[in-house]
């Protein structure tokens, strides 16, 4: 993971605009190891636990050229004072800074890419159209005035939306950072861990949200179809998913810092990534979360990051009936010479 740990996300994904109605040519993946947005480190070891869970190896069994830049290298300041109660300030917005440059000159070369968050913003203003399908147990729309915690990584949306603009406080750090989105772009799914502040700011403000209860009310399939008219049904427009992997139940996801009884099954979170592939519209997503050091035991932080593998993979196309490059035809039977002779 990365960046969300602060304000980012960690692994994102970015399909070009040409890839959206066939396969993308090419994938870039870069993380970015960072882990300031909140107390809990190991955040920062996300990207190599989901490239050593075969990331690579798998998107390149999806006929997808695929570019790895590594990580980023994030230069911590020692000297960085909260700010009212907000840890680490100029430490995330510098880094989410670096990241979104990274992000657009990786986008600017025609690649897809696997990333962090705050790329919605840079994503944004190449798409001013985006729209923003967030899958989390959380809301992380806190501002920091509602925050409970001061950590950055439980704030992200609030720095996005128009609607909070005058909200936020110019905090150290974010004198770059501007609203891109408004409130009606963005869709909640699998939310049951919301702060008294962030269920104000979804209520006032009409953001549509699923909360695990809708899920279990009207099943996924209803959830999908609600949320892609929702986004839509005016006109066909770039979807950027943000997937935190603690949407998932604990069970089948042990290694993150938040977790929250009660997720997604396997089959909801994956058929949520089958369902936005599907579209033909996914421009970009951001994977984030992964814990490693939060693992009990090595098969636990190895569920965490292959159940990471398998959501990235479906939101870029690989379907429960296989995982196989498609073939135009069935090659045309060829009569064995040496068998007729005899």
């Amino acid at each position: 993971m990365a960046l969300r740990g602060p304000l980012f996300r960690l692994l994102r994904i970015q399909l070009s605009h040409t890839s959206q109605q066939s396969r993308a040519q090419s994938v870039a993946v870069l993380g970015a190891p960072f882990s300031r947005g909140q107390k809990r480190r190991g955040v920062e070891h996300g990207p190599k636990v989901i490239r050593d869970a075969g990331l690579i190896e798998r998107l390149s069994g999806l006929d997808y050229s695929v570019h790895d830049f590594g990580d980023l290298n994030f230069h911590h300041l020692e000297k960085d004072e909260p700010y009212m109660d907000v840890k680490f300030p100029r430490n995330v917005g510098a880094a989410n800074k670096m990241l979104s440059g990274a992000v657009s000159r990786a986008v600017g070369a025609g690649h897809t890419l696997v990333i962090n968050l705050l790329y919605v913003k840079r994503h944004a203003q190449q798409c001013p159209d985006l729209c923003l399908i967030w899958v989390d147990a959380h809301a992380d729309v806190n501002t920091p005035m509602t925050s409970p915690s001061g950590n950055l990584h439980g704030q992200p949306v609030a720095f996005m939306l128009k609607e909070l603009q005058d909200k936020m406080p110019d905090i150290p750090g974010f004198s770059w950072m501007k609203p891109c989105l408004s409130s009606s772009d963005l869709v909640y799914i699998g939310l049951r861990d919301v702060d008294p502040g962030e269920h104000h700011i979804l209520k006032n403000l009409g953001i549509q949200y699923f909360t695990m209860r809708d899920i279990d009310r009207l099943g996924i399939q209803r959830v999908m179809e609600v949320t892609f008219d929702h986004l839509l049904a005016r006109k066909q427009r770039p979807i950027h998913l943000s997937f935190d992997i603690d949407a998932f139940d604990p069970s089948l996801a042990p290694a993150t810092g938040t977790p929250v009884n009660g997720g997604l099954t396997y089959r909801e979170g994956i058929y949520i990534t089958e369902e936005i592939h599907n579209t033909g519209l996914l421009s970009a997503m951001d994977l984030v979360e992964v814990n490693p050091v939060l693992g009990a035991t090595q098969e636990a932080v190895e569920a965490t990051a292959s159940l990471a593998v398998d959501v990235i993979a479906s939101s870029l196309g690989q379907t429960r009936e296989g995982a196989h490059p498609s073939i135009d035809e069935i090659p045309p039977a060829k009569e064995d010479t040496e068998q007729l002779r005899l």
